[in-house]
């Protein structure tokens, strides 16, 4: 017991000591170790490849049943909305008015229903005045226009026709005097317009293949007898005719197009069916013909961001003797940045077919009786930049440069009549003009224009560019609330016109021994408003003129002030 004691004691103070990183201390000891004998192995390593099976333990499969629980729930029942891709079409739509000064409307439209192949239809339309002006004569008019249209659409050709008849009535009011002293009759007048076209265009769907299409226009347009007693026999009438073709071929990316119109113009004014009038005579008799010959040849190219226009325009005037005019056709066009910007540059030219029509609707006062000339724009230099600010805004900036010969201006006539009509006169003139216009649309809801328009006029002979305007100005706009009420709203405003008188009055003016008249400013406001009570009845009322200006189209001509307008539309 003693020894194993001391045998612990030195263990514990051996540890210590270590512990405490003392040297180590050696004790010798006696005692015995065992050491089993070695023995050589006599076998030699082996491949064993004996197979050994593994017992297959098997799972009794065991049928659980569990019972299955139905429960139905309630679904509330869909609902489907549907929009319908159409609205509901109408055949019939009526407006009927009344405005100031007694001035009666009325309107009738009737079309087809929506047809692939057939599209017909017709309409009336009127509009009369039975109100004065104070201190000038009796300035009453009416105008009823009729129409006619049909076309038949096929995968192939479309053939189209479409006929029309035109009354007017008006009276040369412009003569400063007691209305009361003036018979109606002695100022009256009354056009009558009717005719009609027919149109055939081939259009079958093969680059490869000639397109065509022609094309007949007939017109017959005549004035009243003359109230003048040695007259009375008297009035204009005039025949127009016109044939019109062309032809179109596309290759690639070219378009070969070539036209060919002739037109003609009959004008007599005299006693109707006195075959021996000539010019010669007091009566006037002009045929008037001209031809032309216009081939152009288009190309495409930067996927379709450049286009490009080429040609010539052979035109034959054959009034009295025939003259040859050859005119450019050019244009060129570059969409630059995905349509945002497009600069275009072109030049062209015409000669212009003078009419009895297209010179009364632009002056309605003019005389029956005047000498014509075809208007020859010998060149007509343009060119400007058009695009998109952005999906809502888009602009067009751009100038203009012609040289017209035969330009015709409305002047004052005292030869036939008392200064109350319009007679024409004739120079060469050069015109530029610069313009822009900026446009905002916000889907169908706003609409809003702005146009702008300088002209400077530079002619061999006259001082003036008679009646015509320096400037112009416009802007309209629509609005539409709910689709339940429709605004719109349009304002003109023209300044820098003169007027050519004979004698000196108050704001006449004296250059080169002549007596000329500023007409003062333009400025026509106008305001329509339009309630939809549904979709087929609605109510409007339209104010014209509202800043109330009593300015002058024409010379001695003033217009209604302040006129306002009411009704209802109707569809069924």
């Amino acid at each position: 017991m003693k020894r194993y004691i001391s045998i612990l004691a030195c263990f514990i103070v051996g540890v210590t000591i270590a512990q405490n990183g003392q040297d180590v201390i050696q004790l010798p000891g006696i005692g015995n170790r065992t050491i089993e004998p070695a023995y050589r192995m006599i076998e030699s390593p082996k491949i064993i490849d004996t197979t050994i099976t593994t017992n297959v333990v098997e799972y009794p499969l065991l049928v659980v049943q569990r019972e299955t629980k139905i429960e139905v729930e309630n679904i509330p029942p869909a609902t489907i909305k549907t929009d319908a891709l159409l609205d509901q079409f109408y055949n019939t739509y009526v407006k009927l008015g009344i405005g100031s000064e007694l001035m009666p409307l009325g309107e009738i439209y009737f079309d087809s229903k929506r047809s692939r192949k057939f599209v017909y239809g017709a309409h009336v339309k009127h509009l009369s005045s039975f109100g004065n002006f104070e201190n000038y004569a009796p300035s009453t008019f009416d105008r009823t226009k009729c129409g006619l249209y049909g076309s038949l659409n096929e995968t192939k050709y479309t053939l189209s026709s479409q006929l029309h008849y035109n009354n007017q009535g008006l009276h040369y009011y412009g003569l400063q005097v007691p209305t009361e002293t003036v018979s109606r009759d002695s100022i009256a007048q009354r056009y009558q317009d009717v005719g009609g076209t027919f149109n055939f265009i081939y259009h079958k769907k093969d680059s490869a293949t000639f397109n065509y299409r022609v094309g007949i226009d007939y017109n017959n347009f005549s004035s009243k007898k003359s109230s003048i007693d040695s007259l009375a026999d008297w009035r204009a009438m005039e025949n127009y005719f016109a044939f019109r073709s062309g032809l179109t071929y596309k290759g690639g990316k070219e378009i070969y197009d070539v036209d060919l119109n002739v037109r003609y113009n009959g004008y007599k004014y005299g006693v109707l069916g006195d075959s021996s009038l000539s010019a010669l005579d007091t009566g006037i008799v002009r045929n008037n013909t001209v031809i032309n010959l216009k081939p152009t040849i288009s190309t495409f190219s930067k996927d379709n961001r450049f286009r490009a226009r080429i040609g010539v325009d052979l035109a034959v005037d054959a009034v009295d003797s025939a003259r040859v005019y050859i005119y450019p056709v050019a244009e060129l066009k570059y969409s630059l940045f995905n349509d945002i910007f497009i600069p275009y540059l072109g030049v062209k030219g015409g000669l212009k077919q003078q009419s009895i029509k297209s010179l009364t609707s632009e002056n309605e006062f003019m005389l029956p009786n005047v000498i014509m000339r075809n208007e020859n724009t010998v060149i007509d230099l343009y060119g400007g930049i058009k695009g998109t600010l952005s999906k809502r805004i888009s602009f067009n900036v751009g100038a203009s440069f012609a040289k017209m010969n035969d330009k015709a201006f409305f002047v004052s006539d005292t030869l036939y009549a008392a200064g109350n009509k319009f007679n024409l006169v004739y120079d060469t003139l050069n015109l530029a003009t610069i313009e822009g216009s900026l446009s905002y649309q916000l889907m169908e809801k706003l609409k809003i224009d702005a146009i702008g328009k300088f002209f400077s006029y530079d002619l061999n002979n006259i001082p003036y560019a008679w009646n015509l305007p320096q400037w112009q100005a416009t802007v309209r706009g629509s609005y539409n609330l709910f689709d339940k009420f429709l605004v719109n709203f349009d304002a003109n405003i023209e300044g820098g016109r003169n007027a050519l008188v004979y004698k000196m009055e108050d704001g006449v003016k004296e250059e080169d021994l002549l007596f000329v008249k500023p007409l003062g400013t333009i400025i026509d406001l106008n305001l329509g408003l339009e309630y939809r009570y549904n979709k087929r009845i609605s109510a409007f009322l339209q104010v014209n003129n509202f800043a109330s200006q009593r300015y002058m189209r024409w010379y001695n001509y003033p217009v209604q002030i302040f006129q306002v307008m009411g009704g209802v539309t109707a569809r069924f």
